[in-house]
C-alpha cells in the first residue's frame, strides 16, 4: 500500500500527470510487488522559479526536476528491489519530464509497520488479524 508523492517543477500540467500516474502506479506495484487498489499517488507543481539546486532557482538553470517519495512497510521490499524502482522510475521520469537537473531524486521511505497503515489501522494490526 504505498503512498506515492510526486513533486514537479513547473505549472500544473492535467495532460502530464495523466501520463504519469498510471505508469508510476504500474512500475510500483511491478517491482515493489504493491496492490495498485491500494496505491495512492498525490501529484503536486512547484513553480521554477521557487525550486532551488544549490541557491540556483530552476527558472535560473533552464532545467526541470522532480521529487518522488514512495512510502512503504518497512521490511517488505529487498535493497535489490529498491535500487531496481529507483533506476526504472528516474528513466520513467526523465522521459516523461525531459531536460532534468541531475539532482532530480527518488527517496523510498520504509515505515514501521505499527507506524504506517490506512482505514485507522496499522500495516502492523493488518499482519496480524487478516
Amino acid at each position: 500500500m504505498p503512498g506515492i508523492t510526486l513533486k514537479l517543477a513547473g505549472e500544473p500540467n492535467a495532460e502530464l500527470v495523466q501520463r504519469i500516474v498510471p505508469q508510476l502506479t504500474a512500475l510500483t506495484c511491478e517491482v515493489l510487488e504493491k496492490r495498485p487498489e491500494l496505491t495512492m499517488v498525490m501529484v503536486q507543481f512547484v513553480p521554477h522559479a521557487l525550486w532551488f539546486i544549490d541557491s540556483r532557482s530552476l527558472a535560473e538553470l533552464g532545467r526541470n526536476s522532480f521529487r518522488l517519495e514512495v512510502t512503504i512497510t518497512d521490511e517488505t521490499n529487498t535493497k535489490a528491489q529498491k535500487a531496481r524502482y529507483q533506476k526504472e522510475a528516474f528513466a520513467l521520469l526523465a522521459e516523461e519530464i525531459g531536460n532534468l537537473h541531475p539532482h532530480s531524486n527518488i527517496h523510498v521511505i520504509d515505515c514501521k509497520a505499527s507506524s504506517y497503515g490506512y482505514g485507522g489501522v496499522s500495516q502492523e494490526y493488518k499482519l496480524y488479524h487478516p
